[in-house]
């Protein structure tokens, strides 16, 4: 299901516009790539609500400005330094020819029914919590899912070890295989298996 808000064009630019469009709720944003950039305003509420879902992050989106939809991707939000209030947003648009670059969010399954942590009494420690990509606009997954069942005490899954959706690419930096995730054990529970040995 595709993300779609609404904008309409700004003609006004400069900071005094964009402290009368905050003041009246909205917020002053831009649409660039492939083509002319575009000054837009949006809802505040609207945008505040949509930011706080992850799919929104890593999805392609539809913004409907004045009516005409086109397809975009979020790539910058700028925050006031603290209130919870949106300054400004920027949004790159789409070719569904062009591969794109993002960043997608990891989602952990399967911890709960680890052996390791339901009997070895294991913690799993997660280093990365999101990857970054490359694709076709078409191939970009919401998440990549990264299944802890099989992982075991002081194990780790790499990066080179996830099952990528086809026709998405892992965009490396640097050398090596990061670490995702690892198992730990936990030092009580070390100490208590040691005791049970030792009374044994």
């Amino acid at each position: 299901m595709q993300i779609e808000f609404k904008a309409t064009k700004r003609v006004e630019q400069g900071t005094g516009a964009s402290r009368r469009l905050r003041r009246a709720g909205q917020i002053p944003g831009i649409i660039y790539g492939s083509g002319e950039a575009q000054n837009v305003a949006l809802d505040h509420n609207e945008l505040y609500h949509l930011l706080r879902k992850e799919a929104f992050h890593a999805s392609i989106l539809s913004a409907n400005v004045d009516g005409t939809k086109q397809a975009v991707l979020l790539r910058d939000t700028q925050w006031h330094p603290f209130r919870q209030q949106i300054l400004h947003l920027d949004f790159q648009r789409v070719d569904a020819s062009q591969k794109i670059h993002l960043k997608v969010p990891l989602h952990f399954v399967n911890a709960d029914t680890n052996p390791a942590v339901k009997l070895g009494g294991c913690m799993i420690s997660h280093t990365i919590n999101e990857l970054d990509v490359e694709c076709l606009p078409g191939n970009l997954p919401e998440f990549i899912e990264v299944d802890l069942k099989d992982l075991e005490s002081g194990q780790s899954i790499h990066v080179s070890q996830l099952k990528l959706p086809e026709g998405v690419e892992l965009v490396a930096h640097g050398e090596g295989d990061p670490v995702v995730a690892t198992a730990l054990t936990v030092k009580g529970a070390a100490t208590d298996e040691a005791t049970e040995g030792a009374a044994a």
